[in-house]
């Protein structure tokens, strides 16, 4: 196949076996997600919004609303664009895809496309839950659509990444559960970092994920702990990041066929 032409046929079909996949774990991929966030609205809710009743002029229970969205997209783009790219090497048919007339590029909007289309759905859906609990207004919606696509494509490209790097099942949990989860609740998903003393909060503002959150609750109330040009600078640079890591694995042609 000529190499400028795309394969728009071989990304529907990967893109489509991926989407199905989701619909076979429904349970797993939405419904639990979506018990999870309700639990945090009782938990927090009940216990920390009746001592705090406000954060910024905002209700307490609708603040924490973006952080709870983000902390399930974190960690559900990189659990779907993981196991995607590593179940084809954990039964040996990676070969096959990779011997098939579909280029890295290809593979890469395939299998992050679909990730992050659940990614993006699983946040919609989890923003109607919270709906369903406290008032909600949303000041920037295109933004906040703008924000949610391109964080769950941010995470889902990460999940790619460790779904390469893995070599067992046991690793592919082991980055969302012991370092992005700790660095979405320390980085202001249920609190603002203006609310710690000055020291903890320069700490804070090392915290990656403080930036990623900050830029999508602007999107809901027009403002947030940095401003958004740097919480969008931060995203995109993370973006980048990511795009020329996979690049060089399949430039080198690392753990991909061993």
């Amino acid at each position: 196949m000529n190499s400028l032409t795309f394969n728009g046929h071989g990304v529907w079909a990967i893109y489509k076996f991926e989407m199905a996949r989701a619909l076979r774990t429904v349970w797993q991929s939405i419904v639990t997600p979506v018990i999870t966030t309700a639990l945090y609205f009782v938990v927090f809710g009940s216990a920390i919004g009746s001592r705090m009743t406000e954060i910024d002029g905002v209700p307490y229970g609708a603040f924490i609303v973006p952080g709870l969205i983000m902390l399930s997209l974190f960690t559900q783009s990189i659990f779907n664009a993981s196991f995607g790219i590593y179940f084809p090497k954990f039964t040996g048919t990676i070969y096959e895809l990779l011997s098939a007339p579909v280029s890295p590029l290809e593979i890469v909007i395939a299998y992050v496309g679909a990730a992050a289309t659940k990614s993006a759905v699983l946040g919609l859906i989890i923003l109607a839950t919270a709906a369903l609990f406290v008032p909600l207004r949303i000041l920037h919606p295109i933004e906040m659509l703008a924000f949610l696509i391109l964080i769950s494509t941010t995470f889902s490209l990460f999940g790619f990444i460790i779904g390469i790097w893995a070599d067992g099942f046991e690793q592919l949990q082991m980055i969302p559960m012991l370092v992005v989860t700790p660095l979405t609740f320390l980085g202001g998903s249920f609190y603002s970092i203006d609310m710690l003393p000055p020291v903890w909060r320069t700490i804070t503002l090392f915290n990656p994920v403080v930036y990623l959150i900050s830029g999508f609750r602007w999107t809901f109330y027009g403002s947030g702990d940095v401003g958004i040009g740097v919480s969008l600078a931060a995203t995109l640079g993370f973006l980048f990041v990511c795009l020329a890591v996979v690049s060089w694995i399949f430039r080198t042609g690392y753990r991909l066929k061993n």
